[in-house]
């Protein structure tokens, strides 16, 4: 038999989400004929699995040792990498994360490029991983997590959740585009004038590419883009990009789609990418929050930014456009 209380950190999320969490190895089949034959309670009640957790619940599994220790897994612990013989990801290793900002309940980090937001196969290190290691782990039923992704070669701002709290906080006010998301990227040609566009966006999940609509069609999704020109030098720009919607490969597409890819950008570059660079030139660089009370009004209408990482500095006409920027004091 085994006795979980519930924390701060497990509460609030459904009983059965919970327990997925709890025994990672158990089939929901297992889960649900446990809690139908009341080898699992709520406060030594039957339960159904729907129930939300509040702090001070007390559940009880009538389970042997062994079938514990069969479905619980291994649980948070040291990281591995791609190969089985390489070191783990120790907390120093975990301490290069450029962390902006931290309170008990979030992180603000600066993703540096080549860095996975989450796994893409099994044996990928990404930045999950190392905020786990971070952070300690998580606890029982509870792992800490990222609440927005950027693509493997964007650099910038990611929202890790440190509690439940700050995880679910944070992904309701992405989910609800009240968080101002803007981005800085090089685009080929010269863009004079600052506009918001709608589009429609559709991906093909075999190639992992989409393309831009004009018009609403099945399977597309709204899109909406903001951007403003900061400085040209008659062959690119550097842009500010305000992303109102969150689609995968939204800035990169829709910016292509007007005859302006960014520069590195081989999958939307039609052919006209800079050879020499190894990514495309995009980056997470502002987030704006709205006005927040109680555990996150330390965050209330802040800004927060992240530098430029130093591939953004290789090409000199870009260096000069990033300083011609901050000398206008557009950036």
């Amino acid at each position: 038999m085994k006795e979980i209380r519930i924390g701060k950190n497990q509460c609030g999320q459904r009983l059965d989400k919970f327990l997925q969490k709890y025994l990672t190895e158990a089939p929901k089949s297992f889960l649900y004929k446990m809690l139908r034959k009341k080898n699992i309670k709520r406060n030594g009640k039957r339960a159904e699995g729907s129930e939300i957790l509040r702090e001070g619940d007390v559940l009880t599994l009538f389970l042997s040792d062994e079938t514990l220790e069969k479905f619980s897994g291994s649980g948070p612990g040291p990281v591995r990498s791609r190969r089985a013989e390489d070191a783990v990801i120790s907390r120093r290793e975990a301490a290069i994360l450029d962390i902006l900002y931290e309170n008990e309940h979030i992180a603000l980090i600066n993703k540096p490029p080549g860095m996975l937001s989450q796994k893409a196969a099994a044996g990928d290190v990404s930045l999950v991983e190392y905020f786990l290691e971070y952070t300690g782990g998580g606890e029982m039923g509870f792992r800490p997590g990222i609440c927005n992704r950027l693509d493997r070669n964007t650099s910038g701002i990611v929202i890790g959740g440190k509690t439940l709290c700050g995880l679910q906080c944070m992904s309701e006010l992405l989910r609800e585009r009240k968080i101002e998301k803007y981005y800085l990227a090089v685009v080929h040609g010269v863009m004079e004038e600052k506009e918001i566009r709608q589009a429609w966006l559709k991906k093909d999940k075999k190639t992992n590419q989409v393309e831009i609509l004009a018009q609403e069609t099945p399977g597309a999704s709204y899109i909406k883009t903001g951007y403003e020109p900061l400085a040209a030098d008659g062959t690119c720009t550097l842009v500010r990009i305000r992303l109102y919607t969150g689609k995968t490969h939204q800035i990169r597409s829709h910016l292509a789609s007007l005859g302006h890819p960014i520069l590195g950008d081989r999958k939307y570059g039609d052919g006209i990418a800079s050879s020499h660079m190894k990514r495309q030139l995009l980056h997470a660089y502002e987030l704006k929050f709205p006005v927040l009370e109680g555990d996150f009004s330390d965050l209330s209408e802040k800004v927060f930014r992240a530098e430029l990482p130093k591939d953004f500095y290789q090409e000199n006409r870009v260096k000069q456009l990033i300083k011609k920027a901050r000398k206008d004091e557009r950036l």
